[in-house]
């Protein structure tokens, strides 16, 4: 929790509950450290700097590897202090840093994180349907996007230069058929225009 925000006690059951919630989530890939409340359970870093997300997802090798730090907010902490008090940090750690909000508060998340120019890798949104919690994509760093994309855009152009060069060496291939097919056709001409100066000479008789 921000040491600059004390939240209603009814917010902040909730945000303990989506924190629990995003555990269980995440807990078949990575070892999942959270942070509840005033409690600090899983750092990120040692000493005095370190961070205490609300999440803190960690690969399951032997290099215990952050793999993305999380924040979950809720309606009354999706202000300007939140982000510069934690998002901003929590952008700059090499880890990725993810931003859970409510769906309603959504647009003013982004436009924070615009405006203080905070380093965001992801946006998600969570709303309750009935009895079971929703969790929503909403955006994506365009850094993170081109990553994952450019492999495949590498790929791709290879085969594309192949079919072109094949396409060339049929059309070399071909091109003498239709040169031989002339020839046929320029010795019928001839031969009707023999056949028509006979009947011009009997006509002048």
């Amino acid at each position: 929790m921000s040491p600059i925000l004390v939240r209603p006690v009814r917010e902040q059951l909730e945000h303990d509950r989506v924190i629990r919630l995003l555990q269980t989530k995440f807990r078949r890939r990575f070892d999942v450290g959270i942070n509840p409340g005033a409690e600090q359970n899983s750092p990120v870093g040692t000493g005095p700097a370190a961070v205490f997300p609300d999440v803190v997802l960690v690969s399951q090798d032997r290099g215990r590897k952050v793999m993305a730090v999380i924040e979950v907010e809720t309606v009354e902490s999706v202000n300007n202090l939140e982000a510069m008090a934690e998002w901003i940090p929590f952008g700059r750690l090499k880890s990725p840093f993810h931003l859970y909000v409510p769906v309603q508060m959504v647009e003013v998340a982004k436009r924070l994180c615009a405006d203080s120019n905070v380093p965001v890798a992801e946006v998600h949104t969570y709303h309750w349907i009935g009895d079971e919690m929703r969790f929503l994509p909403v955006y994506k760093a365009p850094a993170a996007a081109a990553r994952a994309t450019s492999p495949a855009a590498k790929v791709s152009t290879r085969p594309a230069s192949t079919k072109v060069s094949a396409r060339q060496a049929t059309v070399k291939v071909k091109s003498p058929r239709p040169a031989a097919k002339k020839k046929p056709a320029a010795k019928a001409a001839k031969a009707v225009k023999a056949k028509k100066k006979p009947g011009k000479s009997t006509k002048r008789k």
